[in-house]
């Protein structure tokens, strides 16, 4: 059984108690967390996942909730934040090393600054390193994993060094998921630093002018189909712009659910299930979610999955 008492004994970090986790996530919607968490340092998250392990206790780690949809009824368990612990980010040798907790936009900014290649279409993505390897996230025809060599994780109570070949990336994917992510590394080719900036420039431009980024939301909700887009197989039976409750497929990018304001989980999951529906029914073709569904019931998670 968990304890508060037990756990203040070797967590020093911050700990509240049922936090709203729409403060925690873009698309600015979620209920409470029994327990929110962020370890001061390495050794206490390795504690404490060790701990709820033990106690075989829910827990789920965030990174800036860019991917995610929470319930309005929340989780039962722990959510664990690592910016706090695990935020270093350094050159040894070739190689950049970069902390789970990185957010992606200093990654790039480090990598830039250091004159090397290869994570450019990274920096409009408002997560952190952690979530991106987990999610082997990418955008532009880039992918996490292309420079990656190895993660370090936490598997099976074991710090472990995975190499790139054994990281399980594919699509939106990884062996990550029921890993905690601690670091990785990447070798990076170079290039001339103005280069590198005029490029990165140049996909935030083109992200700004396609992307509701005006308003709250979870980025792509659909995985693209084999040789098509999301956005566009929604957008040609004719739900760019529907609008259910406080939350609408927005008429910039139909791949898009923003949140307009007061909209709940309820809403969106009900657009989601329209729009994979309809997409169905008009082309044969069953669209995969990308964002993560969190705290709902199996029979809604399944639905629209």
């Amino acid at each position: 059984m968990v304890s508060l008492n037990d756990i203040k004994r070797f967590f020093h970090g911050a700990i509240r108690i049922n936090e709203q986790l729409a403060h925690y996530t873009w698309m600015k919607v979620g209920g409470p967390a029994d327990y929110y968490m962020e370890p001061a340092d390495r050794d206490e998250l390795v504690k404490i996942v060790n701990y709820f392990r033990a106690q075989d206790y829910p827990f789920m780690i965030i990174g800036r909730g860019s991917n995610m949809l929470v319930s309005n009824e929340g989780i039962r368990g722990a959510v664990i934040n690592l910016e706090t612990a695990l935020g270093k980010l350094w050159l040894q040798n070739d190689l950049v090393i970069a902390e789970a907790g990185v957010r992606l936009s200093k990654f790039v900014d480090f990598c830039i600054q250091h004159g090397l290649a290869g994570v450019e279409m990274l920096p409009g993505i408002p997560g952190t390193v952690g979530g991106a390897v987990v999610m082997n996230a990418g955008a532009y025809g880039g992918e996490t994993a292309d420079h990656l060599v190895e993660v370090e994780t936490l598997r099976d109570g074991v710090v472990q060094v995975i190499p790139k070949d054994r990281c399980k990336f594919s699509y939106r994917r990884s062996g990550f998921e029921h890993d905690v992510v601690f670091s990785a590394k990447f070798l990076l080719p170079h290039e001339d630093k103005a280069v590198l900036q005029q490029r990165r420039r140049e996909l935030i431009m083109k992200r700004n002018e396609t992307q509701p980024l005006e308003l709250p939301n979870s980025g792509s909700m659909f995985k693209n189909p084999p040789g098509t887009y999301a956005a566009k197989l929604i957008e040609q039976v004719g739900l760019k712009g529907k609008r259910i409750g406080g939350a609408q497929i927005s008429p910039r990018h139909a791949n898009f659910i923003v949140n307009l304001g007061g909209a709940t989980a309820e809403d969106i999951v009900r657009l989601l299930d329209l729009a994979r529906r309809s997409v169905y029914q008009n082309t044969g073709i069953l669209m995969e979610l990308e964002v993560k569904l969190v705290g709902f019931p199996v029979e809604v998670t399944e639905k629209v999955a």
